[in-house]
């Protein structure tokens, strides 16, 4: 009876050992594409990129300063979905990328300063309490950054509301998470930080308060200007840098389209054409006009398009806009490296993965196991030895 028993277990005990080596095998195969999909992939396409070179003299007469030099991310449209339209799969997938490609970035490139250029959320001008909160604490913990890099935001129609749903309610509590200042000085660089979606110009109490603002910005640097060149009709008070400003806002100045715009982050051939509208795809004309005359800045920065575009505003000033940072607005995301000092800067793009590419590497694996495991169970020839095989035939002939 005992050795009847004994014989049973072996019998029961081939067919395990037999399918621990496959479980083994494809358990080893889904970490290693896993691990490489959701983590290797973005050091390997991030590591690529390099900070941009950019003089760092200056003359004054007829001594040359160094002037320092600003390390500055700049991207935008990161949209987190609400918990009206967000589906669960669709938040997992799409915030996991824009969390690895931001901690990413931080570790590699190491930036000082980050700016994100509106539509952090995709239902902020709708949310209630409860969700806004929900959102605010996934915003902060996907985009953690150390205590010495400042992470700075200007607010976007998805987060305010456009112009027509915008209300006090919706902008202070922005405000209230991400700071309502209108102007930003770090190593003698002025970026001023634009509402653009209160800028319709019919006189809301909003868009009133907003230019207000705006103004008193440009008179204090225009004060500064001035009292640099001896001037003394502003009175006492700080002086800001008298760098030319760097214009960060959601919304870009006004253009008719997208019809010059070129490179594989483009707007696709058959968008490029389509006319946009005033105060809803691009500022008026009237309000570009104000910032550019109120501001005379250096360098325009802005988002909402989800496509790259560069284009000068009076044949000086040049505008770019950034594409987004999340692979539910293009299969290519990617975010702007800045060098800044206060008389020059330069720009360079860098590329996160594709999101394409990561799905075919996904569909890859899947082939793979498949003919693995039926290779392993003898439905399958295994491909070595059917290429053996034919070798084998041809040499006989």
């Amino acid at each position: 009876m005992a050795m009847i028993e004994l014989e049973f277990g072996r019998q029961n005990f081939h067919p395990l050992k037999k399918k621990s080596p496959l479980l083994l095998k494809l358990i080893a195969v889904v970490f290693a594409v896993l691990l490489f999909c959701e983590f290797l992939i973005y050091y390997l396409a991030i590591f690529q990129c390099n900070w941009p070179e950019v003089k760092t003299t200056a003359s004054d007469g007829e001594q040359a300063t160094r002037e320092p030099v600003l390390k500055a991310m700049f991207l935008a449209d990161t949209h987190l979905l609400g918990e009206v339209l967000g589906h669960w799969l669709d938040k997992l997938r799409r915030e996991w990328q824009m969390e690895r490609a931001f901690q990413t970035a931080l570790w590699l490139l190491q930036p000082e300063v980050v700016f994100i250029l509106g539509d952090i959320f995709d239902e902020g001008k709708w949310s209630t309490p409860e969700a806004w909160v929900n959102d605010v604490e996934r915003f902060q913990k996907m985009f953690r950054h150390p205590s010495h890099v400042q992470l700075k935001v200007v607010a976007g129609n998805h987060d305010i509301g456009f112009h027509y749903e915008m209300n006090t309610y919706k902008v202070e509590r922005f405000e209230k998470v991400f700071s309502s200042e209108r102007l930003f000085s770090w190593k003698g660089i002025n970026f001023v930080m634009v509402n653009s979606v209160a800028l319709n110009g019919d006189g809301c109490g909003i868009c009133s308060e907003t230019e207000a603002e705006l103004i008193e910005v440009s008179h204090r640097l225009n004060c500064s200007r001035e009292q640099a060149r001896g001037s003394s009709r502003c009175g006492p008070g700080p002086l800001l840098p008298m760098s030319a400003p760097v214009l960060l806002q959601h919304y870009p100045l006004y253009r008719r389209s997208d019809a010059n715009c070129s490179g594989e982050d483009a707007a696709p051939p058959e968008e490029r054409d389509i006319p946009f509208k005033e105060n809803y795809d691009v500022l008026s004309r009237e309000a570009s006009q104000k910032l550019l005359r109120w501001f005379q800045p250096r360098l325009v920065l802005s988002g909402h398009t989800h496509s790259a575009c560069e284009v000068h505003h009076g044949g000086r000033v040049p505008e770019l806009s950034v594409p987004s940072f999340s692979w539910r607005n293009r299969n290519n995301p990617s975010f702007i490296m800045g060098s800044i000092t206060p008389t020059d800067y330069t720009l360079s793009k860098c590329y996160l993965p594709r999101e394409d590419v990561v799905l075919i590497i996904y569909c890859g694996m899947v082939g793979f196991l498949v003919v693995l495991t039926l290779t392993h169970f003898g439905l399958l020839a295994s491909p070595f030895l059917a290429g053996l095989n034919l070798l084998r035939k041809r040499k006989t002939r």
